[in-house]
């Protein structure tokens, strides 16, 4: 089959799930899950239209990330040198590796937690060896079996669908609070900082983008839609419904994680919720054991996902940045450099929860600083992707550069007001 020719057989709907359904679901990390529980919690239902709000403004900006790579097979940093200075790049790429390094650490801290949370020993232990199977699976299993093991990791989401199906909920109330936006206070505009800060994170850009590219490297049948214009349609149409039901995982598990533990923590009065593990912890005399183990299980199944997604969308950016061989189907003989980030972020995220610092007070430093490095690389995303000259015939539609250029926007604002709190 040549490039310009179309593929003969329309993949199903299964196998057009791929990047975007793994990005989606890496969203929802043990941070992610201590935010959407804080905000369950402390607010009740009166936040969840911010997962309303977010859903159309995350898909666009995945959406602009993936086409990026499908159509340059470059990713975002490669691309983003095309806009940026070298030195600029590398500043970037730099915070977002110190960003993703102290999100692995506080991930991990959480699983450690959860882990002895259900068996009563072992946190640190655990930690470790979370990390370290995590860190051998990204090394030694080639990218095709990866991708898939990621794929089916996703279906660990579904225990806080269940979650909701188990306990009572004021379904009216959920209604209400999905359509009418409430901000009560200081503490509830922080609160809606950190929902919009830990759904359109930085390190989802690369990921996706750079799977893009991992994907015609596996399939000799893809190549860049620049070179193969036969293709776009098809590839377009996996996209965009790989994107939407990526990010839809993603905002629906968020609001079933704010809406379980409204029902339950916020219900009791159970409001002071500081991390994933705290919340397992306190649905366990609330909600029964069944429910526990649910959100414990969750918290340990998404950080499987989320730490080869923090760790590898920080290699994939330095690696690009710098010129360097990169990707997971790479020997790590082949590509020393891209493995050597990858293996630095693991074990430094380990080494940070095993030393004094605190993983809150961590983690905070890490929304500070995904706050700062969003909104430039989102802005150049946007520039990138409006250019002809890279894009040629395959530039962002009228409503992608709307949406995308308001998700901007959104998170500026939302980095103004972190800042002015």
């Amino acid at each position: 089959m040549t490039p310009e020719e179309p593929p003969l057989r329309r993949p199903t709907l299964l196998k057009q799930l791929g990047p975007g359904l793994i990005t989606g679901a890496a969203d929802d990390d043990p941070s992610g899950i201590a935010t959407y529980s804080q905000a369950g919690a402390q607010f009740g239902f009166g936040l969840l239209w911010t997962l309303v709000l977010t859903y159309p403004l995350m898909t666009a900006v995945q959406l602009v990330s993936a086409r990026i790579g499908r159509v340059t097979d470059a990713g975002l940093a490669r691309n983003m040198l095309k806009v940026l200075p070298v030195w600029a790049v590398l500043g970037l790429v730099a915070l977002l590796f110190i960003a993703n390094t102290i999100n692995i650490g506080a991930d991990l801290a959480a699983m450690g937690a959860a882990a002895e949370l259900v068996l009563g020993w072992g946190d640190h232990v655990f930690t470790a060896v979370f990390a370290l199977v995590s860190l051998g699976l990204q090394i030694f299993v080639p990218y095709h079996r990866y991708a898939a093991i990621l794929k089916w990791l996703t279906l660990v989401l579904l225990a806080y669908v269940a979650l909701i199906l188990i306990i009572h909920v004021d379904w009216v109330a959920v209604g209400w609070g999905m359509v009418w936006p409430t901000i009560a206070g200081t503490a509830a505009i922080t609160t809606v900082v950190a929902l919009f800060g830990t759904t359109i994170s930085p390190y989802l850009f690369f990921w996706q983008s750079s799977q893009e590219v991992e994907e015609l490297d596996q399939d000799k049948s893809m190549h860049a839609l620049n070179d193969a214009p036969g293709e776009a349609a098809g590839a377009f149409r996996r996209i965009s419904f790989d994107t939407f039901a990526g990010m839809a995982v993603s905002n629906l598990v968020a609001l079933a994680i704010m809406i379980g533990t409204a029902a339950t923590l916020h219900a009791s009065g159970r409001t002071d919720i500081q991390t994933a593990a705290d919340a397992a912890d306190a649905l366990r005399p609330i909600a029964g054991q069944f429910a526990f183990l649910l959100f414990s299980l969750g918290i340990i199944g998404t950080g499987m996902l989320a730490i080869p997604v923090l760790a590898g969308s920080a290699a994939y950016a330095i690696g690009e940045a710098l010129g360097w061989t990169i990707g997971l189907d790479r020997k790590p003989l082949e590509a020393k450099g891209f493995y050597t980030v990858v293996g630095a972020a693991t074990l430094l995220g380990i080494g940070i929860d095993w030393s004094p610092i605190d993983p809150i007070k961590a983690l905070f430093w890490s929304a500070v600083i995904n706050g700062v490095v969003a909104v430039p690389i989102m802005a150049v995303m946007m520039i990138v992707v409006s250019r002809k000259s890279t894009m040629g015939a395959y530039t962002a539609s009228f409503g992608l550069r709307f949406f995308g250029w308001t998700a901007t926007a959104v998170m500026a604002a939302a980095a103004v007001a972190m800042f002015a709190m």
